[in-house]
C-alpha cells in the first residue's frame, strides 16, 4: 500500500485512540479547573498557613516531571495498597498537575483586576467572599482565557505520555500499529496530523469564545 492507502486503513484505530486522548484531556482539565480556583484564591487572599499549603502544592507539581507523578500514582502507590486502573491514574495525575498550572494562570488574572474594586466592594458593605464571587471571579474568567487556552492545548499533547502507564490513547495505539507493520514513520506522521487537526479546532473554538466575551477597551 502507498502512504495514503495505509493512512486510510489505520485511521479508524487511531481515531478511537484520539477519542481516549480527548476524554483524558477533558477530565484532567476539569479536575485542574476545580482545584485550581481555590488554590489561586489561597495564594492571593489566604492567610499565612493557607498561602504556604497552596504554594507547596503548586511548586511541588510544577517542579517535578509529569511522568514521575504518573509513575508514583500507578507504580508507587500499589506498594502501600492503593491501586488505580491505568486510565484513572492518568486522569488523576494529569488533573493534579494541571491544577498547579491553572492556579498560577488564575492568580495572574486575579491580580490583573484592579485592587480598587475590592476596596470599593468592601466599602459598600459586601463581605470579602461576596466581593470575590461577584466582582473578582467574573472578571478573572474573562482575563484568563488566553493563558488557560494554552493549558488546554498543552494538556492535550501531554496526555500522550499516558501510554507509559498502559493507557490506550492515540500514541499507544500508534505504537501498537507500528510494531506490527514496521512503518513507524508513516504511523506517527498520521498521528501528528491528527493532533494538529484537533489543536486547530480547539484553537478556533477558544478564540471565538475569547472574542465573544471580551470586554471592549480592556
Amino acid at each position: 500500500m502507498n502512504f495514503f492507502e495505509f493512512a486510510w486503513s489505520i485511521s479508524p484505530k487511531l481515531l478511537r485512540g484520539s477519542l481516549i486522548s480527548l476524554e483524558l484531556t477533558v477530565l484532567a482539565i476539569s479536575i485542574g479547573f476545580i482545584l485550581g480556583i481555590p488554590l489561586s484564591l489561597g495564594r492571593v487572599y489566604g492567610n499565612k498557613i493557607i498561602y504556604t499549603i497552596t504554594t507547596i502544592y503548586i511548586e511541588a507539581f510544577r517542579g517535578t516531571p509529569m511522568l514521575t507523578q504518573l509513575f508514583i500514582l500507578y507504580f508507587g502507590l500499589p506498594s502501600i495498597g492503593i491501586m488505580f486502573p491505568p486510565f484513572t491514574a492518568a486522569v488523576i495525575g494529569l488533573g493534579l498537575n494541571s491544577a498547579a498550572y491553572q492556579a498560577e494562570y488564575f492568580r495572574g488574572a486575579i491580580q490583573a483586576v484592579k485592587g480598587g474594586q475590592m476596596v470599593a466592594a468592601r466599602s459598600i458593605g459586601m463581605s470579602k467572599i461576596k466581593a470575590i464571587r461577584y466582582i473578582i471571579l467574573p472578571q478573572m474568567f474573562r482575563l484568563v482565557i488566553p493563558s488557560w487556552s494554552n493549558e488546554l492545548i498543552l494538556l492535550l499533547k501531554a496526555s500522550s505520555i499516558a501510554y507509559m502507564i498502559q493507557v490506550s490513547e492515540l500514541v499507544s495505539v500508534g505504537r501498537q500499529i507500528a510494531s506490527r507493520n514496521f512503518r513507524t514513520f508513516e504511523v506517527f506522521l498520521v498521528i501528528a496530523f491528527i493532533y494538529f487537526v484537533i489543536v486547530e479546532i480547539l484553537n478556533r473554538i477558544l478564540h471565538s469564545v475569547e472574542k465573544k466575551i471580551k470586554i471592549p477597551g480592556l
